[in-house]
């Protein structure tokens, strides 16, 4: 197990004392810390994917709004 030491304003001290006090806080911020890491994965993931497909979407041919209109007429989705 490690330690960790930071500082945060009283009155989120208070509350969180407050909201948690019947239970382990080591193992409530564990908890909160995990959420935060995969939080930041998940966005990071999202990032990621975003770029993919605006990478793609350059390389990609246009369709004219006429284009999509006959292909709707074809019956085509």
């Amino acid at each position: 197990m490690a330690t960790v030491n930071f500082s945060v304003p009283l009155d989120v001290k208070e509350a969180f004392d407050k909201a948690f006090r019947r239970q382990n806080k080591s193992a409530v911020l564990t908890d909160l810390m995990r959420q935060a890491v995969e939080e930041r994965r998940r966005r990071q993931r999202r990032a990621k994917v975003v770029e993919q497909l605006l990478a793609l979407r350059k390389r990609t041919r246009r369709v004219t709004d006429k284009a999509i209109g006959a292909a709707r007429r074809r019956r085509r989705p």
